[in-house]
């Protein structure tokens, strides 16, 4: 052992936890192995809890290059600039449909980064959208309002939605990625993937801002329409928020084409097919 490492290993136990804490990522090997083998208890389960965090690091360091896998194969193709490009808001009964897109960094790794359906803490998911766009080399949103869901159906709106996010970002990109579908007109070269949001870092990051932008418009919602509970359900068809729309009514950012919206209105039928061209 080194004059190095028993100078700070005789260091008191709270002392030597603050060296731990400041020095980090940069600990030696040495160090830690020493200090697995410390006598003292509390030293030697610091030891174990650097060494369980560690492996945390290098679980998800290796997610994060996996995320990566669609976006690294265009790189070796010669793009650089790629666009991941998601929706959310698609089932609710009301509200818009929002659409983003996002140019990550060549690379980009961010922790945490994933679907934002997984991430179930809402200020996760708003911290991660934030260091999104502060790194993003673009980002933009678009939406599909009410009344357009309900002429042309959610389907085309969604679609709509995502080429109006293109359309805004500031950077073009040279190829675009998109959640489980292709878009209509779109004058970049794009390709689906499945599961998108879960299996590709530009797509998991624009779902995150899709998200967060949609909710943060369902809680305007909740303010200008008090009663009907938009910022818990975001108007999704929770049993909660069918309870509501039977007792009150559709409102105006209600989906009419919706079965539960027109049945409250008892009025003309609902679309047939949503979910298809």
């Amino acid at each position: 052992m080194s004059e190095e490492i028993e100078r700070i290993l005789s260091k008191p136990v709270h002392e030597l936890k603050e060296y731990l804490h400041t020095r980090g990522p940069d600990l030696s090997k040495e160090l830690l192995q020493a200090l697995a083998k410390d006598p003292r208890k509390t030293a030697r389960q610091l030891a174990d809890l650097i060494h369980k965090q560690r492996l945390r690091d290098l679980r998800e360091d290796e997610r994060l290059q996996n995320l990566l896998h669609f976006e690294l194969g265009l790189y070796a193709q010669g793009y650089c600039l790629i666009a991941g490009v998601d929706e959310a808001g698609v089932a609710p009964l009301a509200g818009p449909v929002v659409a983003a897109a996002v140019i990550l960094p060549k690379n980009y790794k961010l922790p945490g980064l994933n679907d934002s359906k997984k991430i179930l803490n809402h200020r996760k998911r708003e911290m991660l959208a934030r260091r999104i766009k502060q790194d993003a080399v673009s980002w933009a949103t678009g939406r599909a309002e009410v009344e357009e869901i309900d002429r042309l159906n959610v389907y085309r709106s969604s679609l709509m939605a995502m080429k109006r996010a293109i359309e805004g970002l500031a950077t073009k990109p040279e190829y675009v990625l998109v959640d489980a579908r292709t878009i209509p007109h779109c004058p970049f070269p794009q390709k689906a993937v499945v599961h998108g949001d879960a299996l590709c870092a530009s797509i998991a990051a624009a779902s995150l801002i899709a998200k967060t932008t949609r909710d943060a418009l369902m809680m305007e919602l909740d303010c200008a329409y008090s009663g009907y509970g938009f910022a818990k359900h975001k108007g999704y068809p929770t049993p909660e928020h069918l309870k509501i729309l039977k007792k009150r009514g559709p409102l105006p950012v209600h989906r009419k084409s919706f079965s539960p919206v027109r049945e409250a209105l008892a009025t003309g039928p609902a679309q047939k097919d949503l979910f298809t061209e």
